[in-house]
């Protein structure tokens, strides 16, 4: 794998997006927090630090020694990365008098700089911080001004060092990705090498050299990061790969089947366990969303383990793990807490002896789907919505019965067909119907029906890590929310939800 460049983490809420925007200059990164990065740097060629919720006057702030990274490789600071550039090295850094936060624009740029090159004066920029530079470190050239931070942007005579006030990764920095491209690769020289094709390239050698002929398990989910990670490990190991797609009864509408018809033409090794009414059993008179996900986790593992256990000599478990999951199990205290568990971070229980692959662990979703194209995956396939780990129970709310999960597959599959025949779907990141606990009154012909309740739910995003409700055409829902209540007995009433992320989440549990 490259390591080109290392971006350290303060716990901004930006960090994430930092690194998307270095993928999307084919230069690979890392995130690590900043109280634990690589001692061995020799592969780095140039390194970034992040912002922070912390003020660097306060008593709690971070404060890593830099020591091997500032002089010794190129590096970039990025608002609190710069104040404590600043700080701690013969600068000022004070209140400011107002609070600078959102859109502004750079009224001085110091001409003739590489850093700033193709950037004009009055480019918009994003402001995030509650402290200011007064006074710049020492050797320090002011780059960049706006109308209220006069240094929006320094460099360290000397060094290659350089720090900005503003946030170039955010999409409000309208040239935030050139400043990036041009601290990257005219300044730090980084290669642009990291393409899809180089890392199947790269990850087939990897996997190759790691597994050494031994057997590997995967668990399917009919999913993209499972489907990606089970065709890159074939590709690497062949025959070695076993997979096993597990039905907990909580699939969509005829999606088990479907899954399995799909991977008979992949050539993979894959075999079907039908494990509903297990799942449903230990389901049942549970309410609690965590304790929901704790039982699907621990049944998944049983019947895993009972599958695993009539294969000869497997070695590795493999999963489809992607940079967001990794990023978050590990991450710096603040607004990157974890909301709730991963149900594949966090390794095995004691009692299954395999050792773990992850193939996918350092790609983020839109790119595990580029490197789906690049191995030749059905573009339906790698299209399909992200869809969660514990299934159609954390959409539905409260208890669990058959007899809902008929109900809200039903729903669901009126819902998503609909996205479908409308050309709406692959506009949509994520969608899915919601079982409300809520009974509410109606009329059908001239009969009073008391009968539940279904949220609909469409988001757009990148990631997954923030999300926009979708303006679905009013035409539309309005076609969906006839086929659903004349379609699906039980169902009386269907709502929209048009909450974002944050503050609500994409699922409801």
């Amino acid at each position: 794998m490259q390591h080109n460049v290392l971006i350290l983490d303060f716990g901004s809420q930006y960090t994430q997006l930092i690194a998307r925007r270095v993928r999307e200059l084919n230069i690979f990164c890392e995130i690590f927090p900043y109280y634990n990065f690589p001692t061995d740097l020799s592969s780095y060629k140039a390194v970034i630090l992040s912002g922070s919720p912390f003020s660097v006057r306060a008593d709690d702030a971070p404060h890593p020694d830099l020591s091997q990274l500032r002089g010794k490789m190129p590096l970039l600071a990025v608002c609190y990365g710069a104040q404590y550039l600043a700080h701690f090295s013969g600068g000022e850094v004070a209140p400011s008098n107002t609070r600078e936060y959102g859109r502004a624009n750079l009224e001085y740029i110091k001409p003739n700089e590489l850093f700033f090159e193709g950037i004009s004066l009055n480019s918009q920029v994003w402001m995030s911080h509650s402290d200011t530079i007064k006074t710049l470190p020492t050797h320090g050239v002011k780059l960049a001004s706006t109308h209220d931070v006069e240094n929006a942007a320094y460099r360290i005579e000397g060094e290659s060092t350089y720090a900005i006030q503003f946030h170039p990764e955010v999409y409000h920095s309208t040239d935030g990705k050139q400043l990036l491209e041009n601290f990257l690769v005219k300044i730090a020289e980084v290669p642009q090498s990291f393409t899809p094709t180089a890392f199947v390239d790269d990850i087939v050698a990897e996997l190759q050299t790691k597994i050494q002929g031994d057997n590997v398990v995967l668990g399917l989910s009919g999913g993209v990061d499972s489907t990606v990670a089970a065709v890159l490990l074939h590709k690497a190991i062949g025959a070695n790969l076993y997979c096993i797609f597990v039905n907990n009864g909580l699939l969509r509408k005829n999606e088990y089947q479907n899954v399995l018809d799909q991977y008979k033409g992949m050539g993979l090794n894959v075999k079907g366990v039908d494990a509903s009414e297990r799942f449903l059993s230990e389901l049942a008179g549970v309410s609690d969303p965590e304790t929901k996900r704790k039982i699907i986790g621990r049944v998944f593992i049983e019947v895993f383990d009972d599958e695993s256990n009539q294969l000869t000599d497997v070695k590795w478990l493999a999963q489809g793990t992607i940079y967001p999951d990794v990023i978050e199990s590990v991450s710096v205290k603040g607004p990157s807490a974890t909301i709730k568990s991963h149900h594949n971070v966090g390794g095995l229980p004691d009692f299954m002896k395999l050792k773990i692959v992850e193939p996918l662990r350092m790609l983020f979703k839109d790119e595990v789907r580029r490197v789906g194209a690049t191995l030749g995956i059905d573009p339906e396939l790698l299209g399909r919505h992200p869809f969660p780990g514990p299934g159609l129970s954390i959409r539905i709310l409260g208890d669990i019965s058959p007899e809902k999960v008929r109900i809200l597959q039903e729903v669901d599959a009126v819902f998503i067909d609909g996205l479908k025949s409308w050309g709406l779907y692959d506009k949509v990141w994520q969608a899915g119907a919601i079982l409300l606990p809520v009974n509410s009154v109606g009329v059908m012909g001239d009969e009073r029906t008391y009968e539940k309740v279904v949220a609909l739910r469409a988001v757009e995003s990148t990631d997954g890590m923030t999300a926009d409700w979708v303006h679905l055409p009013y035409d539309f829902l309005m076609k969906v929310s006839n086929d659903i209540i004349n379609k699906v007995k039980g169902v009386n009433r269907v709502v929209y939800d048009i909450s974002s992320k944050p503050p609500a989440t994409i699922e409801w549990e």
